[in-house]
């Protein structure tokens, strides 16, 4: 008998064998199996088999539980970029010279949030600080990429700089305001561009360009992602009075924007934002916000850019949005693809929907599976795709009971593509 104790309360665990007979008839082996009591917590359950023929559940939906392995990992999953069909069309036939990066997105989960408590499916020892942080910065040098926007980036200082620098990557941080240990962090390879110029995003700066005929107290849930509802994340009441607009425009949230010049024959000038939108679910009208207020500032930026260096710049924005496809946020960000009376500052386009679609999910606990993390471009780049960062089905095996684990360090998945800079970008 097994007793797991969790929030508090002390639940009760029956374990019984049951027998096993091989083809060939030898002697039974026994098969340990466990039985849940029906009144365990919801990310406590557990199914033990599932069919194979059992469909992938659509984003945002919670997924049958299955036991994760508790053996350590000899090796992490390996990053596969996949190419894309239309990768070189016939007008750029014979551009094989044009410049090519790459560029990802991860949120890493900052330690500060990772207890057993919050993530009881994952194996203990792949919570641990001392395993994580090998494993993600493998994970992050694995990806080979030129340049990596990485929210939820704490020890920083302590850790990462240091250890990325010795891989060669130069970096530019900003972290949450208030008392929060995370932050936004750009990892960028300088032999394969220099960094221009910089702008960090305080997202609590809305508070004082908030009036009052702004539609913020609107504690409606719009399928937005519950996926950090137990992730350690603060307590909005603890702020002050969560109806005060300004008490709940202020989240400590932050975002990075910079500008870089490419070491191309061009000398291509791109801006990169990275950003990590509020998570509640309940604050939709605060994740909006804080949406509208990423493009101002990223419209005002270019503006800056490119009357600065006479060109005009492409514009990727990545980072966890905390939004599922479909919901106000998401649609706010492509809005200029469809009818919409929210006009934007900047006309974008999703990397992953306009080649196949959205990921199935790119973060994966019990509680919520769904997809969150996201590319934009902007439209009339002189950046192209080339090929796409593949994501683990649902009923990959490296996924199984959830993340993090000893494949995944992380409970989100990275993001991201090879891109190939244009003739005619000069």
């Amino acid at each position: 008998m097994l007793h797991v104790k969790t929030r508090g309360r002390c639940w009760c665990v029956i374990s019984f064998p049951f027998l096993l007979r091989t083809n060939d008839h030898r002697k039974p082996m026994l098969k340990p199996q466990t039985i849940w009591a029906a009144s365990l917590p919801l990310f406590l359950r557990r199914r033990l088999l599932l069919p194979k023929s059992s469909p992938s559940p659509p984003c945002g939906r919670r997924l049958p539980f299955r036991p994760v392995c508790k053996r350590r990992m000899s090796a992490q999953a390996q990053p596969r970029f996949a190419p894309l069909p239309t990768a070189q069309p016939e007008s750029d036939a014979g551009a094989d010279e044009g410049y090519q990066f790459r560029l990802v997105s991860y949120n890493i989960l900052a330690q500060v949030y990772v207890k057993s408590a919050f993530f009881p499916h994952s194996p203990s020892a792949s919570l641990k600080w001392k395993a994580r942080s090998k494993a993600v910065l493998a994970e992050l040098k694995s990806f080979q990429a030129d340049i990596m926007c990485i929210q939820e980036l704490d020890e920083y200082e302590t850790f990462y700089r240091k250890n990325m620098e010795s891989s060669g990557y130069s970096s530019i941080y900003v972290q949450r305001s208030g008392d929060k240990r995370d932050g936004c962090g750009i990892f960028y390879k300088p032999k394969s561009m220099e960094l221009m110029q910089k702008e960090v995003i305080h997202y609590n700066d809305l508070v004082d360009t908030y009036r009052s005929s702004d539609n913020v107290i609107s504690a409606t849930s719009d399928n937005s992602s519950p996926a950090e509802e137990s992730s350690g994340k603060e307590d909005n009441s603890k702020h002050g009075d969560p109806n005060d607009p300004r008490v709940r425009l202020k989240r400590d949230c932050v975002g990075l924007l910079a500008a870089f010049k490419l070491t191309d024959p061009c000398e291509h000038i791109l801006i990169v934002a990275n950003t990590h939108i509020y998570w509640d679910p309940e604050w939709i009208d605060v994740k909006l916000a804080q949406a509208k207020y990423l493009l101002s500032k990223v419209s005002e930026f270019e503006n800056v850019i490119s009357n600065k260096f006479t060109c005009k710049p492409s514009v990727i924005i990545a980072g966890d949005f905390n939004s599922t496809p479909g919901d106000k946020v998401y649609n706010y960000l492509v809005s200029a693809n469809s009818e919409s009376a929210d006009e934007t500052p900047i006309k974008l386009r999703s990397l992953y929907a306009a080649n196949g679609g959205e990921p199935e999910y790119t973060n994966y606990t019990p509680g919520f599976t769904g997809t969150l993390d996201y590319i934009f471009l902007s439209d009339g780049s002189s950046v192209k795709p080339t090929s796409l960062l593949r994501l683990p089905r649902g009923d990959s095996s490296d996924v199984e009971g959830g993340l993090p684990n000893f494949h995944h360090p992380s409970d989100h998945l990275p993001i991201g593509a090879d891109f190939r800079c244009l003739a005619t970008s000069a």
